[in-house]
């Protein structure tokens, strides 16, 4: 799959699309999964277009995962579970993308399970959480 530069994920960085943000920074941009696998899962993205994880430059990528580590931490901290499991799948929308899952064995990491039904509201009171937690 080509990158699409009208992805989900180019929009919600070009601020057409709002997201339950995490964090950011320079390079990076962490919001809530609206279709989650669980309670505080967030997806991790680069602002750049990339459509292919691991096509990102080495130092891009270390960078993603140092960004990661305190919102991974934090996810530990806002929901009970074993640890935070990470997950690059990068089918689903043509932007590279890391999944960051509290999880309590290996099948809580299955996408094909059904996700979870939430409302905006549980949305807001699960980023706050984390946020909660990074701060």
């Amino acid at each position: 799959m080509a990158y699409d530069p009208n992805n989900i994920f180019a929009r919600i960085l070009r601020g057409e699309i709002p997201c339950k943000k995490v964090d950011e920074d320079a390079h990076t941009l962490s919001f809530r999964d609206i279709n989650p696998l669980a309670p505080t899962h967030v997806l991790v993205i680069p602002k750049t277009e990339t459509d292919k994880f691991f096509d990102l430059s080495g130092v891009y990528l270390s960078e993603l995962l140092l960004f990661a580590q305190p919102i991974a931490h934090a996810i530990e901290s806002a929901y009970p579970c074993n640890r935070c499991g990470m997950s690059v799948i990068g089918l689903e929308v043509p932007h590279a993308h890391l999944h960051l899952v509290p999880i309590n064995n290996a099948d809580d990491l299955n996408f094909t399970r059904e996700k979870l039904k939430v409302t905006p509201e549980e949305l807001r009171e699960d980023q706050e959480r984390i946020v909660s937690f990074l701060h």
